[in-house]
């Protein structure tokens, strides 16, 4: 998502920077192809006049600042005025009852039945103790499809198959949630294709009786602007506390995470990035600004390390690295935990001067899961001695392993020979450690 919009926004911002200043002429021409770019983003008109509007005049009445360029300069403004766009500081979720209720509304098609799962995971990771009810009395898989996701996660979900009454159900689990001592109950409401008043007035009669600390409104961001307006729908006549943008990963345009905030008022609270139920992520408007203009986001690079990968695993891989005991056995360890990580390209984007469109074009050849898939089959197809000394694999043995892993011998031998410079390249590091350390320096690399 973003990648088009992205493109357009660092060009333009670019050919500004490339005459040294920021005038009124270079500034005009710059800001139309970024309002072009927002409007082929399908975001709300509205919202596109009021960020040209406010970027021209902090950028015509800025003071010039010693040391930074224009095209620095601009960055900056842009990047306040996306962050205000996308909701400003962001907002947590609001859980101050026991049980807290959140209340997941929406058309049919959105993600509701799936998002609760996603909810619920992520708030059982918090420590909480959570508890699904489905309210969908006109769809039964929905009721099934929720029962089959609590049990993936191993979050209990409340049915009342047979029940026709969706406030009832709703009743009834917030009695039950209150009982065993849960500390979230999530309800999922039933959708329909459109908006039709039958729908929101059961949304209503089911907010109103269960009092939700959160109502949140599930979109679609493939929908686009269309889905804007369906927020704001429901926003006036059910009322809502925040949003959950569904299929942030895709090849969407935009729009609807650029329009939202703008047209109802309130903010994205999390975002769906995949399929998996654990893709699941808090909204940040000032992270996803940085990843729009290529500045990267090592602090969701962080967090997710932190989650995805042990500690202690990660420590003894460092001490291999350090001491040159490392092994095609210990390489295969270290691909499994970047693939942990989530799809190459995404992990790229995160990082700090890697993550503008130019970049990453550059190393779109580089940038390849299905290389690493190929490496790891490589290095499977190894017997575990050839894993632990790669320089027994003579010319039979690369034949054996090409065949075994669906490769050429041309691959085994390139991964030999990265291996084995790479192997290199630590032994040098280990001998300048050692002669820093004896100097009383440090060494000068940030993860050592």
């Amino acid at each position: 998502m973003f990648d088009a919009l992205a493109e357009k926004v660092q060009s333009a911002i670019e050919k500004i920077g490339r005459k040294g200043r920021i005038d009124e002429e270079t500034l005009n021409k710059g800001l139309r192809e970024i309002k072009l770019a927002l409007l082929e983003a399908d975001v709300n008109y509205k919202v596109v006049n009021k960020f040209i509007k406010d970027i021209r005049e902090k950028a015509l009445g800025a003071k010039v600042t010693r040391g930074v360029n224009a095209a620095q300069q601009l960055v900056k403004i842009v990047y306040d005025e996306l962050v205000e766009t996308l909701g400003g500081e962001g907002t947590k979720l609001s859980l101050k009852s026991k049980p807290a209720v959140i209340l997941l509304i929406g058309l049919q098609g959105s993600g509701k039945t799936t998002t609760a799962a996603k909810l619920a995971n992520y708030l059982k990771k918090q420590g909480k103790k959570v508890l699904m009810t489905s309210a969908d009395v006109y769809r039964p898989a929905a009721m099934l499809q929720l029962k089959k996701l609590g049990d993936q996660i191993g979050v209990p979900v409340f049915l009342e198959e047979g029940e026709k009454d969706a406030v009832k159900i709703a009743e009834d689990a917030l009695k039950k949630a209150k009982e065993e001592g849960y500390d979230v109950l999530i309800v999922d409401t039933a959708g329909r294709l459109h908006v039709d008043e039958e729908l929101l007035e059961e949304a209503r009669r089911i907010k109103e009786k269960v009092t939700p600390d959160e109502t949140l409104f599930v979109i679609d961001a493939m929908t686009g602007q269309e889905a804007v307006n369906i927020a704001k729908s429901f926003d006036e006549a059910v009322g809502m506390t925040g949003i959950i943008v569904t299929k942030m990963d895709s090849d969407a345009r935009g729009g609807v995470a650029l329009s939202v905030k703008g047209v109802t008022g309130k903010p994205i609270k999390f975002a769906g990035v995949g399929e998996k139920v654990d893709q699941f992520e808090p909204f940040y408007p000032d992270r996803v600004a940085s990843r729009i203009l290529g500045m990267g986001d090592i602090v969701s690079l962080v967090e997710k390390a932190q989650e995805v990968i042990d500690e202690r695993e990660a420590l003894s891989m460092q001490e291999k690295l350090l001491s040159g005991e490392f092994t095609l056995e210990d390489f295969r360890q270290q691909l499994k935990m970047i693939q942990r990580l989530g799809p190459l390209h995404q992990i790229i984007r995160m990082i700090p001067g890697l993550g503008s469109q130019k970049m990453l074009k550059q190393l779109q050849q580089v940038i390849d899961d299905k290389k690493l898939k190929r490496i790891e089959a490589i290095i499977n197809s190894m017997t575990p001695e050839e894993r632990r000394d790669h320089t027994i694999i003579n010319a039979s043995r690369k034949r054996r392993i090409a065949r075994g892993s669906g490769t050429s011998v041309k691959e085994v031998d390139a991964l030999l020979k990265q291996f084995a410079q790479a192997k290199l390249a630590m032994k040098q590091m280990k001998k300048m450690r050692k002669k820093m350390a004896k100097k009383g320096g440090g060494f000068p690399f940030p993860f050592i």
